[in-house]
Formats: structure tokens, sequence, C-alpha cells
């Protein structure tokens, strides 16, 4: 039996840096997932390894099942409905199985990926043989939720094999997850965020697994529906940037600046609100639709000045907002800032050809440049039998 599972990335529409401080956001799934595909060999084959390939870096990690218990069985899994943390304890081992494969000194960040995996697999499903494929839309480190979307899809796939979720393998194309389980695989999928991040707000995981749009503040999370179609060209400026460094500048440009900054944080939260309210209202007809584009348009100009205020800007992001405001486009960074993503909005009446003249001025200064639906489906699963 071969089991698939996708999970979309995420964007931040509004409210990131300011977030932090106590102000509102607003983030969103889009259509470009991370895919998981996990086989399970029928028990007369002679298969017995556990084999993660990580397809677009074309890396394979391969363990014997014995060796897997040899080295976890005292962690007591499996546990698929008691989503439960790696210990510092339960890390080291699962490390020191990965350190048999000896990876390169630069793939070395992906230590922690291929332990959330272990971790996961051997908690949901314990110690059997399987072939775990993944493949991803998402460009890793640039702040679209590649690692959360990988995390989710892990559970989805390992969950559907497990029998604590209740679907019928029987149905054809991508199924969705009821609300009960969707919040085990939430739950599971936030244990292997923790692995790959240390203390992650939660937010990409969430976003993941139930697709549309959430608006966050103070560790409070209301799912919001888009009434609307939305869809965005977003730029990867391949800038690497410091998340925390950044976060810690906003902070210490606070402690300077407490009164601007405070003026800020609230009209930040204003926006994200506003933002909202606008996605969430339905628009009956394109006029309104048009309408509705226009105030989503200013709105995220209003918040780019504003994380520009913050000092979270960069030269190539100012270099995405020049280009796109030549053509009438508005724009945003989306996340820490520092380089990373630029999102803006394609509005349902603009032209193919604009956006091709876009899209070629951006990728003649280096950028890779996505086009994405906003606020789609969350993980979704699919069974077939094994080829």
């Amino acid at each position: 039996m071969e089991v698939k599972a996708r999970a979309p990335g995420k964007i931040i529409l509004s409210g990131e840096h300011a977030v932090v401080h106590g102000s509102t956001a607003v983030a969103a799934s889009i259509g470009l997932c991370t895919y998981v595909s996990l086989q399970v060999p029928p028990s007369n084959e002679n298969d017995d390894r556990l084999t993660l390939q990580l397809k677009d870096m074309a890396l394979e990690f391969s363990w014997p099942i014995g060796r897997i218990k040899e080295a976890l069985s005292s962690l007591g899994g499996p546990f698929p409905s008691t989503p439960t943390s790696c210990s510092a304890e339960s890390f080291k081992l699962i490390l020191a199985l990965i350190e048999e494969h000896n990876i390169l000194e630069a793939k070395l960040s992906l230590a922690s990926g291929v332990s959330a995996f272990l971790w996961l697999y051997t908690s949901i499903l314990g110690f059997k043989p399987a072939t775990v494929v993944v493949t991803s839309d998402l460009p890793l480190g640039s702040g679209l939720g590649s690692s959360a979307a990988l995390c989710v899809a892990f559970s989805a796939a390992l969950l559907a094999c497990s029998d604590t979720v209740n679907i019928d393998m029987k149905q054809e194309g991508w199924l969705v997850f009821g609300e009960s389980e969707l919040e085990l695989l939430n739950k599971w999928a936030f244990e292997g965020e923790k692995i790959i991040h240390g203390k992650p707000s939660g937010i990409d995981n969430t976003v993941s697994t139930y697709g549309n749009m959430i608006k966050f503040r103070s560790g409070n999370l209301t799912r919001i529906k888009s009434s609307m179609p939305l869809k965005m060209l977003i730029t990867n400026t391949k800038v690497g940037r410091n998340t925390k460094a950044l976060v810690a500048g906003v902070s210490e440009r606070t402690l300077r600046n407490p009164d601007a900054m405070s003026s800020v944080f609230n009209a930040v939260d204003s926006i994200s609100k506003e933002l909202a309210n606008v996605i969430q209202t339905p628009a009956s007809d394109d006029l309104s639709i048009t309408a509705k584009e226009e105030k989503l348009e200013e709105l995220m100009e209003m918040n780019q000045g504003l994380l520009q205020c913050m000092g979270v800007s960069h030269a190539s992001i100012e270099t995405v907002l020049r280009t796109t405001l030549k053509y009438k486009l508005a724009s945003k960074l989306t996340g820490a800032g520092g380089g990373g993503c630029v999102l803006t909005l394609l509005p349902t009446l603009l032209s193919g050809t604009i956006v091709d003249k876009v899209i070629a001025e951006l990728e003649s200064c280096g950028f890779q440049c996505l086009i994405a639906g906003i606020g789609g489906n969350g993980a979704e699963i699919c069974f077939s039998a094994s080829s």
C-alpha cells in the first residue's frame, strides 16, 4: 500500500515582527506544497529497512529496522494518539543513527529534519519497514514554512497508516481529515517543528494543517476563511537572513524609541484587523472584487512602509518593490525580512502579459518567482495500491 500526503507552505499577509509586540497578524496557506509518499512493503517481501529519500536533494538515508529498534527501543513507541515531545536523551539517540550516514558539512542543517522524521515515524508507526519519499515546491529557508509543511506531510502520511485515524482508504483522490484528526495531526507536526526549530510559534504548522487563513495575537489563533480568490507572485530574493537577529533588532529599536514604535505596532494591528475583515467579507461581483483588491493593495503598501520603519527591509527587497511598482503592483516582504521573500498581489483582471514582464525583470536580477493561490486547502492524503 502507498499513502501520499501533501501539506501547503505559508505566508504572513500582515503583522510580522509587530506580532511579537502584541499586534495582530494574518497568515495564509499557499498553493505550493511538500509531498510525502509512504510505501509499506507487503509482509511476504524480504525488505526490512526504513528508507528516507529526499528527492530534491538527491539524498537517501536507510537503516535496517533491527538497527533502529536496537537504538531507539527505549523510547517506548508507538503512541500515535498521544503527541509527545522528543527529550534531549531521545534526540541524542536519534542523532547517533543519522551520524552513521556521514552527512556532508554543507548538508548538516538537514540533520534536524531527518531527526524529526525518525521521531515522528517511530512514535506513530513504531518499528515497521517502509520507503518514504519527499519532494517539495517550496524553497528551503526562505520563510515560506517549508519545515512545517514537511512535518505536517510526514505526520499526515504516518497517521493515515496507523489505526488512530478513521479514513476510508477505498475513496479515490485527495482526502481531508476530520476535525479531531486534524487536531492530532497538528499536535504531532508541532512536535516535529520543535525538533527543527527549538521554540516555534506553532503558526506555520497550524496554517499548513488546516489551510485557509489564521488571525493570531498574543498566542490566540483564530481560523478565518477567505471569501475571494487571491493570487500572489512570491519573489524569493535568495538572500539568507538571520531571523533571531532581525527580531532582536526590532526590539532594540523599540527600547530606543518606545513611543514611536508603539504607534507603529498599533498601526500594524489596525492594518491586520482591516485586512482580515476585507478578506472575509463576501464579494458579489467583479466590481466589488476589484474594489477589495485595491483595498488589500493599499493595506499591503502601508504594512511594508511600517516594516521599513522597523528596520527589517533589505536592498534586495527594495529592488523587488521598485520593479513591481513600475507596473502599479503592490508588494510587501513576508516573514522576517532582511532578504527572504516578497509578496505581490496579482489582481484578478491583471493581464498575463504584464505578469510575464514583471517575472522576466525580477528573474533578470537573479530572483526566483513563484505564482500561488492564497488560502487554499490544508493537509490532504491519497491512497493507492502499490505498483
